[in-house]
């Protein structure tokens, strides 16, 4: 196992969410790295996992109590604010988050996040109406305008059986969070743009053409290069992802205005990356007023003309062109579709993915893919979208960019 985190000395914040029960094997991830995890609960994180099994898992006594004597003979709350390399609050629950915002101290671990000059995590973990309340997003915003890192959360099913934002990130998503924030700059003083997810083309002022790009590859990248440095702008179509932090977010519908903007700022980036899933097509015509149905229109005809092709206008640039790079999401002979791309499109580097195969690609969490450029190739195996975004930069920073 890749010492990644040798030396790091993380505190390891838990509240009191049933996330809590991911702790134990977060834990053993982070050592697996070689860091030093110390555990601080809060009285209603023992509720969910006891803190002998954190002790057994982290190898150290858990911290639990600030009215401590033993502890407090010699200021051991202040001793472990200064122990700190990072602070992990994983589980942070509404309650947490709330209690921060306001700068509280009221028990040990909110004590030695305000005593604490280390840098601080953030993992939310709650129901998503919670996340959704206004109250919670204003208090992670002010918490990030203060510096904190606010790492997910991820949407998906949660334990009272609603769907949506809330989950806790899975703890080798976390260790990853670590890893970056703890890990080389290979993109320092880089400025990359990346475009995602969908476009949407309308054909009235009600119904629109799009596709089934969730854009999470896209913002997987984006934030993998924000934490490995680069200084991000990432043009989005319409999904429903939480921006990543330090990532400068632009918001469009159609592939024509994806285009304007991605034509404004490639030319002031040094990589610029077409993630989104972009319409070959749109109405010749958008109807000013909801096309209705009656007996006379059995069948609707909609003309359609072709799109600017974003990444080829971007490679076509004579000066101040950036390192191009794009995708191919394909159903059937992909190498060849690929390279064709690659070729007719004039990029540096093209990634592609078969999106036919179950649990990859679209609206999934995994995805494969197989990276082409003029001298070589090289193939990525299934993993999360964070890992496979972590791997391209890596190649793009060590292995093309910088002998372009």
């Amino acid at each position: 196992m890749e010492q990644s985190l040798a030396g790091k000395k993380i505190l390891l914040g838990i509240s009191g969410g049933i996330a809590a029960y991911k702790c134990a094997d977060l834990t053993r991830r982070l050592i697996e790295r070689g860091a030093q995890v110390q555990v601080v609960m809060t009285p209603a994180a023992k509720e969910f996992i006891t803190p002998l099994t954190m002790q057994a898992v982290s190898g150290r006594p858990v911290s639990d109590s600030l009215l401590d004597p033993a502890a407090e003979a010699s200021m051991g709350h202040i001793e472990l604010a200064k122990w700190a390399d990072l602070i992990l609050l994983a589980p942070a629950t509404a309650d947490l988050i709330a209690r921060m915002r306001a700068g509280m101290g009221n028990d040990l671990l909110t004590t030695l996040i305000l005593a604490s000059n280390a840098p601080i995590a953030v993992a939310p973990a709650m129901n998503q109406q919670m996340y959704a309340n206004i109250a919670t997003q204003e208090n992670l915003a002010a918490l990030a305008q203060r510096g904190m890192m606010i790492w997910g959360p991820a949407a998906g099913q949660q334990a009272c059986g609603d769907v949506g934002y809330g989950r806790m990130l899975e703890p080798m998503e976390l260790v990853g969070h670590c890893e970056g924030f703890f890990g080389p700059k290979p993109l320092q003083n880089i400025k990359l743009a990346i475009t995602a997810g969908p476009t949407r083309e309308a054909i009235d002022p009600v119904r629109y053409i799009s596709n089934h790009s969730s854009g999470k590859m896209g913002f997987a990248i984006a934030e993998a290069a924000a934490n490995m440095g680069a200084t991000v702008t990432l043009i989005s179509g319409p999904v429903s992802l939480a921006t990543p932090n330090d990532v400068h977010r632009i918001d469009v519908e159609s592939a024509e205005q994806m285009h304007q903007i991605a034509m404004e700022h490639a030319v002031n980036n040094d990589i610029f990356i077409s993630c989104a899933a972009v319409a070959d097509y749109r109405p010749s015509n958008v109807a000013e007023q909801k096309i209705k149905k009656n007996a006379d229109n059995e069948h609707m005809q909609i003309e359609m003309v072709k799109n600017p092709d974003i990444v080829a206008s971007v490679a076509a640039l004579t000066k101040q062109r950036p390192f191009t790079v794009g995708f191919a999401a394909e159903t059937q002979d992909v190498e060849q579709y690929a390279r064709d791309k690659l070729k007719k499109k004039n990029l540096d580097l093209i990634c592609a993915n078969d999106v036919s195969v179950a649990g990859l690609g679209f609206n999934s969490n995994d995805n494969a893919l197989h990276l082409y450029w003029n001298t070589g190739e090289k193939a990525l195996a299934t993993a999360s979208k964070a890992q496979l975004a972590k791997q391209l930069l890596n190649i793009i920073a060590s292995d093309l960019f910088r002998k372009k």
